[in-house]
């Protein structure tokens, strides 16, 4: 094994070229199941421990900017990989592989959605997958909850206040997250305004996707700018994202209905890659193909920007006890909204006795095995959905 060099230092040459990364991201977007902890143990145990193209400082460092930004885990942290040794074309290449399988996925099943919604088998599958979902968003809500609450009297304070704001205005509010951040910063780490970074590193990446609204077609702008908002503001997991699009897309602009937003939701846990991967499938359904692309990119660019314009300085300021403190408290607002919207969500899912005994069933699954893969979970409700759907609209 090569040995690490200090303060994660890269070796001199790299070990891989930039083509061969490009294959290992292009593959782990293609199989890549289980949701973002499971993806970017894949990206350790194949990058770090068997291949060895990356040491391990430069992995742990990767990972703590990718917790620490806003934007789906695992593709910040494929962007960042992709930088240490090629730089801003190697983010570039990798962010790109590792997302496009999944994107060509939701493409095509959103053109059979459109295509074949009103027929009975594709509802009947939604049926029991709608269900399923609840229940895989519920334990992953625990799980978050368990692993960055803890026993910690502020952040449980928050977490209760944002699920009841979720669930009360049926959507989820940014400047809650952003609120909640504010105040554990000042109350654990107070500032001493020394910094010059922070301003341009908070508004770079806002600018860069503000000019994916620049097209002629009013719906793409609309989509664009909401995507991109909803990009640049999201902290904690991929499924972080769910109670903010219900209440930007369902709520708000009303492109979809409850149902289809479930069953959009529904679509990025069967598909392998990033869970986010939902808001191109929105899209699709929204304004055809250019709408999945406007809405993938508008949500993705902001990611990417906050991946690769902090990474020559992270080593430096990543660390330090305000920046620790603001994402604490917004990875606590962000846990609360994922847990207030199994409530809003559930109550349009779960409409039934078949559909409650599947997310109860899913909830009971997840708890009694931990490495139960959710994939396969959503295939065995996809089964049960063409079963009792008949039965129960009979």
């Amino acid at each position: 094994m090569s040995a690490a060099q200090p303060g994660g230092a890269e070796p001199s040459s790299p070990r891989y070229t930039l083509w061969q990364l490009l294959a290992y991201m292009l593959g782990l977007g293609s199989w890549g199941f289980g949701g973002p902890v499971a993806l970017v143990g894949f990206m350790y145990r194949d990058l770090v421990e068997r291949r060895q193209w990356i040491v391990e400082a430069d992995y742990k460092e990767g990972l703590a900017l990718a917790q620490l930004m806003p934007g789906p885990l695992a593709a910040q942290l494929a962007i960042y990989l992709g930088y240490v040794h090629y730089r801003v074309p190697g983010a570039t290449a990798a962010g790109l592989a590792f997302v496009l399988p999944s994107f060509c996925m939701v493409l095509a099943l959103g053109a059979a959605y459109r295509a074949f919604g009103g027929i009975g088998w594709m509802q009947a599958v939604f049926y029991g997958v709608g269900a399923a979902v609840i229940g895989i968003i519920a334990m992953s809500a625990y799980k978050l909850t368990s692993r960055n609450i803890g026993k910690d009297g502020l952040l449980w304070a928050i977490f209760l206040l944002s699920a009841g704001v979720t669930v009360i205005t049926k959507s989820e509010l940014v400047w809650l997250f952003l609120g909640a951040g504010v105040l554990v910063w000042l109350l654990r780490a107070p500032p001493r305004f020394t910094g010059r970074l922070n301003g341009w590193a908070a508004s770079a990446p806002m600018a860069g996707a503000a000019l994916l609204a620049g097209t002629d077609w009013p719906k793409l702008v609309e989509l664009g700018a909401f995507f991109a908002y909803a990009g640049s503001f999201v902290f904690g997991s991929g499924l972080a994202i769910v109670p903010f699009l219900y209440g930007g897309v369902v709520q708000e602009h009303h492109w979809l209905n409850d149902r289809q937003f479930v069953d959009a939701v529904a679509v990025a846990m069967i598909t392998p890659g990033p869970v986010v991967i939902t808001t191109g499938f929105i899209g699709y359904l929204v304004a055809g193909f250019w709408g999945a692309v406007v809405a993938a990119l508008a949500t993705f660019v902001p990611c990417y920007l906050f991946t690769i314009l902090p990474a020559p300085y992270f080593k430096k300021h990543g660390k330090r006890p305000g920046i620790i403190a603001f994402v604490d408290g917004v990875t606590a607002a962000a846990i609360g909204a994922i847990a207030g919207a199994v409530i809003v969500i559930g109550q349009r899912s779960i409409t039934d006795g078949p559909t409650a005994a599947l997310a109860i069933l899913t909830v009971a699954l997840l708890w009694r095995f931990k490495q139960l893969p959710e994939p396969l979970i959503v295939l065995v409700a996809a089964v049960a959905g063409l079963l009792l759907y008949p039965l129960s609209h009979a």
